[in-house]
């Protein structure tokens, strides 16, 4: 059993599906393996945040990037590395003027005066951690007032009425969501019903925040945003954002951000993970605003740098995965040799083969061939039927059946199951292990209510 301060990673498969995509209003063309949780350790959703992996409330689902309409890439910015562009240097400018007031700045100036390499080291290097402060009264010196007092917190992800005004406001006039779709239960369950339990641990003689958090901005004492976020050992994950229409006109968006990033930077979780890119909407594209970005290989799990070139590549395919043309490259190549000239500038063509409008009409419909297993599929980055009989240990898999834990290997019927059934005990193991990998495997308790 595991220990209280440490709970089971527990997964209940849900299996694959499609829903209506949220991004281009496709009726079914978002496809995701599912699974819901009651419990998750920190170090475990770190794991599958690692392999593509999201959640949303306590369901966590990791999407089919070839089969989904709109492909949504896993992306992380190492704040210590981090480069703020001038116009996001410029919005965290005015709002700290804004907070401020010219008069606090010229009477703080003169009570207060910088040395002239304090003035200048200000003038020439935008200290992010410093900047994000710099408006906060609690790192103010007084006398004099500011104009307005800014308050930061990290609060525990808790319902309160407060936050939920906000919720609905944030929805109503900036989504422009009707008001018969905004509830308290969905707010609950989606940003205050989180399966990842607030606790601490020690990193590299550091210790760190873990679990689900509302960071809250105030104004005078007023919730004016709140920015969702996983801390996790490795990174700050960054679940939603919210802003109160009277804040709009400061770019809260690019506030939230940056001062997520500042929180990673500060605090030693190093890197800031902001959600999924999706290269093909708009409204998603201004993640990979902040640099350097890394996007996860959706074949091989490999970061690779989110640049100029590979936006290039974003912009001219529906699917990119660079270890993927590696591999149909050399393949190529070993089919078809020619002199190493030739083949630096012959490329290779990673397309899809379906025409658009046949593709559009696909999508439309159910899933084909709803009784094949997920591992069975072109969905990238799982685990193959074949990895899934040699190198995994499938019959020691822990399972809980309601208030039992057992493996999997201890059940009556599991040498007598089918694999390549969905509807077996077996194959529904070997989905849910496919999609998670050998590592997360190891460490999950699946459990069956």
């Amino acid at each position: 059993m595991q220990t209280p301060d440490k709970p089971n990673s527990l997964l209940s498969p849900i299996g694959y599906s499609n829903n209506s995509c949220g991004y281009c209003h496709n009726k079914s063309g978002s496809f995701s393996y599912y699974a819901s949780t009651t419990s998750l350790t920190a170090e475990f959703y770190q794991c599958l945040l690692n392999r593509g992996w999201r959640r949303s409330g306590s369901l966590l689902y990791k999407p089919d990037q070839q089969a989904s309409c709109c492909t949504q890439y896993t992306i992380r910015l190492d704040s210590e590395l981090f480069h703020a562009s001038k116009d996001q240097r410029q919005a965290l400018n005015r709002f700290n003027k804004h907070i401020l007031g010219d008069s606090y700045i010229k009477d703080t100036a003169r009570l207060y005066p910088r040395s002239r390499e304090q003035a200048k080291k200000r003038n020439t290097d935008f200290d992010l951690v410093e900047r994000v402060h710099e408006g906060e009264r609690a790192f103010l010196k007084t006398p004099p007032e500011p104009a307005k007092a800014l308050s930061v917190t990290l609060e525990p992800d808790n319902f309160t009425e407060e936050k939920y005004l906000l919720f609905e406001n944030y929805q109503r006039l900036v989504h422009q969501e009707p008001p018969h779709r905004i509830s308290k239960s969905g707010f609950k369950n989606f940003l205050c019903k989180s399966p990842l339990p607030r606790t601490t641990n020690t990193y590299n003689g550091r210790e760190r925040r873990l679990g689900s958090y509302h960071q809250c901005y105030r104004i005078d004492g007023k919730l004016v945003a709140i920015g969702v976020l996983d801390l996790l050992p490795q990174c700050v994950s960054a679940v939603y954002f919210m802003y109160h229409e009277s804040v709009h006109q400061h770019g809260f968006g690019k506030l939230g951000a940056l001062r997520e990033i500042a929180l990673a930077k500060e605090e030693g979780y190093q890197w800031w993970y902001a959600g999924f890119y999706i290269h093909s909407c708009a409204k998603m594209r201004y993640k990979g605003d902040y640099t350097p970005q890394y996007m996860l290989d959706p074949s091989s799990y490999n970061w690779d740098l989110l640049d100029d070139e590979m936006k290039k590549r974003l912009d001219n395919r529906k699917f990119v995965s660079l270890s993927l043309e590696q591999a149909v490259s050399s393949a190529a190549a070993s089919l078809h040799p020619t002199s190493p000239s030739n083949q630096a500038n012959d490329p290779v063509d990673m397309e899809d083969t379906d025409d658009t409008d046949e593709q559009s009409e696909e999508e439309d419909g159910p899933i084909t061939e709803p009784e094949r297993p997920v591992f069975e599929r072109s969905m990238p980055g799982l685990l193959t039927k074949e990895q899934l009989l040699t190198e995994i240990d499938l019959d020691h898999i822990k399972i809980r059946v309601r208030d039992m834990e057992a493996e999997t290997g201890d059940l009556v019927s599991w040498d007598t199951s089918d694999i390549g059934s969905t509807r077996s005990i077996k194959g529904i193991i070997a989905e849910l292990v496919a999609v998670v990998g050998a590592e997360a495997a190891r460490e999950m308790v699946v459990y069956f209510g």
